[in-house]
């Protein structure tokens, strides 16, 4: 292991889909979160991922969008943020750290 700290980010997406090429775009940034996090809610992420990983995630993300039509937003949380976390509702038991499943 080379000693790089993971980072715990939440991520929220809002991606116009009222043309088909907003579709498209919905999907891509969906399967671009899926391969770094765990889905929590339609359009929410959580994801826990090395600092250079990060880089990789937001590039893909930036190329995905378009943004004069979609907006997506990360919160870098304080270290191990999101292994206390309250839930209200549907359980959904989510190990942020766990393995992905795609």
């Amino acid at each position: 292991m080379d000693g790089e700290l993971n980072v715990d980010l939440l991520v929220t997406y809002d991606v116009e889909t009222v043309t088909p090429q907003g579709q498209r775009r919905l999907r891509k940034v969906a399967k671009i979160c899926e391969g770094y996090g765990h889905r929590v809610q339609k359009s929410v992420f959580e994801v826990v991922c090395r600092e250079t990983d990060k880089v990789r995630f937001v590039a893909a993300l930036q190329d995905a969008i378009d943004p004069t039509q979609d907006s997506i937003r990360i919160y870098h949380l304080p270290a191990h943020a999101l292994d206390d976390v309250e839930h209200l509702g549907k359980p959904r038991p989510i190990d942020p750290r766990g393995a992905l499943v795609i």
